[in-house]
């Protein structure tokens, strides 16, 4: 996951996968309480997947302000850039 072309398929995979969302809905603007229906251990689930696939330490600090999946790409990139 090297650009942000390519963080944003992880987290389509990610919620395809794990939490049945459909592909067309998971767009950088879309809001993950709001749009996605995520909850407190949804976001726990996909930083454990995130820390699988980026090999580093991801901290649920780190994402506590994502409120979009924007937010959650650009997470990604200050932790990969780290």
């Amino acid at each position: 996951m090297n650009n942000r072309d390519e963080i944003l398929d992880s987290i389509k995979k990610i919620m395809m996968e794990m939490f049945e969302i459909e592909e067309s809905q998971v767009t950088l603007e879309a809001r993950l309480y709001e749009d996605l229906d995520f909850d407190s251990i949804d976001a726990v689930d996909m930083i454990v997947k995130l820390k699988e696939l980026t090999g580093r330490e991801v901290k649920p600090e780190d994402f506590k302000a994502a409120r979009t999946v924007s937010d959650v790409v650009e997470a990604i990139v200050k932790l990969m850039n780290a």
